[in-house]
Parts: C-alpha cells; sequence; structure tokens
C-alpha cells in the first residue's frame, strides 16, 4: 500500500525542477524590487527585506517539519532549511490548517510592486515598468500555478502524506 502512494513521487526532485521553479520566483522577487526601487532606496530594502522575512518564515514554520527537511524538495528549500533550523516534528505540519487569509502576504510580494507600478504609470508612463508588472503577473499566476501543479506538488510525498496548502488549494480549484 505504501509502494502504491509514493510511487509517482520524487525522493529528491531533480535539478532541473529546483532550477525552474526559483528562477520564476526569483524573477518575480527582482523584477518586483525593481519597481519599488523607483520610489527610493529605503522602500526597497524594505521590500527586500520583507522577502527575507517570509523566506525566514516558511523555512522555520514549514520546512523544518516536512518531509523533505535535507532533502531536496522541488524548490531546494528542504536542503536550506536543514543549514539553518534543527528538524522539526512531522505531525506539525499536518496539525496545520492553512486559510486564503494566511497567504495574503505571500501575494503580496507581487501585488506591492503590481500596486506601485500602475500608480508610477499613471503618474508618468513608462513602457518598462509595465512590461515588469504584466511579467509578474504572469510569473505570479500561470508560472507559479504551473511550478505548483505540474512540477511540484504533483510528485510531492508530502502532499501525498499531507499538505495543507494543497488542501486549500484543492478547495479553491472546485
Amino acid at each position: 500500500m505504501i509502494e502504491k502512494i509514493f510511487n509517482r513521487s520524487y525522493e529528491n526532485y531533480p535539478f532541473r525542477i529546483i532550477l525552474v521553479s526559483n528562477i520564476i520566483a526569483l524573477s518575480i522577487y527582482i523584477i518586483g524590487a525593481s519597481i519599488v526601487f523607483q520610489i527610493g532606496l529605503v522602500r526597497f530594502i524594505l521590500y527586500i527585506l520583507y522577502i527575507l522575512f517570509l523566506e525566514f518564515r516558511l523555512l522555520k514554520k514549514s520546512c523544518t517539519h516536512c518531509y523533505y527537511y535535507d532533502k531536496y524538495c522541488a524548490f531546494g528549500k528542504g536542503k536550506l532549511c536543514a543549514l539553518f533550523f534543527s528538524k522539526g516534528d512531522p505531525k506539525e505540519f499536518l496539525k496545520r490548517k492553512i486559510t486564503f487569509k494566511a497567504i495574503i502576504p505571500e501575494f503580496l510580494v507581487s501585488i506591492i510592486p503590481i500596486l506601485i507600478g500602475v500608480v508610477l504609470i499613471i503618474i508618468n508612463f513608462n513602457r518598462w515598468i509595465l512590461i515588469g508588472i504584466i511579467v509578474i503577473i504572469v510569473l505570479t499566476s500561470q508560472g507559479n500555478g504551473c511550478v505548483r501543479w505540474q512540477l511540484a506538488c504533483k510528485y510531492c510525498k508530502q502532499k501525498k502524506i499531507g499538505c495543507p496548502a494543497a488542501q486549500l488549494f484543492n478547495k479553491m480549484k472546485k
């Protein structure tokens, strides 16, 4: 029975999946940061610190308890997490309940530069900012969606064991 559960899962994700998922995330961060930079260095630094805070929180609160702790998950964060934090209790991962409200901070990584970009375009049209906004929207919606459902979640052992995020997004899809 257990063999059937894990037969379509990765013990360690291939490098190509880790690379694609991180290129998409880093592209969103870099383009977002470049848009935020247009309104000042302090806001740019605050935006970067916000991203780092979210990544730190993810590693500490989720990755420490995940099946992929000290392994290569689709994002490579299991190995990264093991460098900074001790292994947590996998039961804690299963206990978590994720709501749409709880993931709003992650959505703000894209929403903040989009809103800033729209205001900047209204004040003084700039095609590069417009292109940046469009790219962020495409990467956040289609790029992340493809990574999550076609590359990451599809082959994830943690999802098969139990994943609160997968449960939330499956509800949203219906």
